[in-house]
């Protein structure tokens, strides 16, 4: 018998969806909480690694992630040249097995949908426009109050809201992000053929100029400077200023620029990281995923580590009969020092290019990358 019979999971990202999806699929009764008022069709590219593709794997969507996506084994490194100079085409590291690509590039609403079909599939029940707004817990489970004004009590609530989550805050827990100084301008756009995987662009007026594909059809493209107020731009001066900043790179950028005409479909947001010391669970109330750890996507980790997340909690408790300091143990054992250095690594590499030192960014990759192709 599984540790729990009821779960509530907040938030229905990756580590939320993946924590339902294996909790329904052993047995137990889920529902997942989402306060968006149904899955979100807004959103650029991801970038998902080997380990997060195992996972996917592990959670019976591969196939469909591999139709939706764009996969690819190595990583360009070009020059803010005239002719966008190709430097390097550097094997990437197949963190997720031989089998499995290095990486894959798809639109995260795409992902999102994918994730919360195969969580209905499996039996969890979703309720959309809702979140937790208090929380009663005992020995013997959690009482839950939500936003519409109804009640619920579970034998475990799984907070996985996000970097601002609501759970860590009615659990008392400050861990306040902190801006690591770099922001990021992300489009989503057609793909040029040009573009067959990821190629970074660093130097020239921006620190890392690059792109994703994301489809037959997509990509993202992105540009990283110094984190600045934007918040007063029109959307269509925010396309000029990508567009003016993406100007100074070429190869395949060029062919990407010209597609840049649509203001919608162009984000600005900072790099912010936090990490949430250990333990990650107070009682019956545990957080994962962004409401525990973040990382600027330097690495690409985040959703891996999401996803890292979900798999060994679900795993300790349908393993285990009660809900007890063997559970919280192991996965405080498993999961808290990897995250932390995941979430040091790829701070480091930005602070290098802030400080704008040459440190060994090929020692530090391989360090994690040899870490996180170690099943978690």
């Amino acid at each position: 018998m599984p540790a729990v019979h009821t779960v509530l999971v907040v938030g229905s990202g990756l580590a939320g969806t993946a924590t339902a999806i294996h909790l329904a699929d052993g047995g137990v009764a889920v529902e997942l909480a989402e306060l968006e008022p149904a899955v979100t069709t807004l959103g650029s590219g991801i970038t998902l690694q080997g380990n997060a593709l195992r996972e996917l794997r592990a959670l019976g969507v591969w196939e469909s992630v591999r139709e939706k996506g764009y996969s690819f084994d190595s990583l360009g490194l070009r020059a803010p040249d005239r002719e966008g100079t190709l430097l390097a085409e550097i094997p990437d590291a197949r963190t997720g097995g031989p089998d499995l690509p290095a990486a894959l590039g798809m639109p995260r609403p795409d992902l999102a949908r994918i994730l919360h079909e195969r969580a209905a599939a499996a039996g969890a029940k979703i309720r959309f426009g809702r979140t937790v707004t208090a929380l009663d817990q005992d020995a013997g489970g959690v009482g839950v109050t939500f936003s519409d004004g109804t009640t619920g009590r579970y034998d475990l609530v799984v907070g996985a809201d996000g970097i601002r989550s609501s759970i860590r805050g009615l659990l008392g827990i400050e861990a306040a992000t902190r801006a690591t100084g770099m922001g990021i301008w992300r489009a989503f756009g057609p793909r040029p053929a040009s573009v067959t995987r990821t190629d970074l662009f660093y130097g020239g007026p921006s620190y890392i100029a690059g792109y994703c594909p994301t489809g037959e059809d997509s990509l993202y493209a992105y540009v990283v400077e110094d984190a600045q107020d934007r918040s007063g731009l029109s959307r269509e001066e925010r396309l000029a200023t990508l567009r003016e900043l993406a100007s100074a790179y070429h190869g395949p950028w060029d062919d990407i620029r010209a597609t840049l005409t649509d203001p919608s479909r162009v984000n600005y947001t900072w790099f912010e990281t936090h990490l949430l010391p250990a333990p990650w669970h107070r009682g019956r109330v545990v957080l994962i995923g962004d409401a525990a750890h973040s990382c600027p996507p330097t690495l690409a980790q985040g959703g891996a580590q999401a996803l890292e997340d979900a798999a060994v909690l679900t795993e300790l408790l349908l393993a285990a009969d009660t809900l007890g300091d063997g559970v919280w143990t192991a996965f405080t054992d498993r999961r808290c020092a990897r995250a932390a250095a995941v979430v040091e690594a790829s701070v480091q590499l930005g602070q290098w290019l802030l400080d704008h030192v040459q440190g060994d960014v090929p020692g530090l990759m391989g360090r994690i990358a040899a870490l996180v192709a170690q099943p978690a």
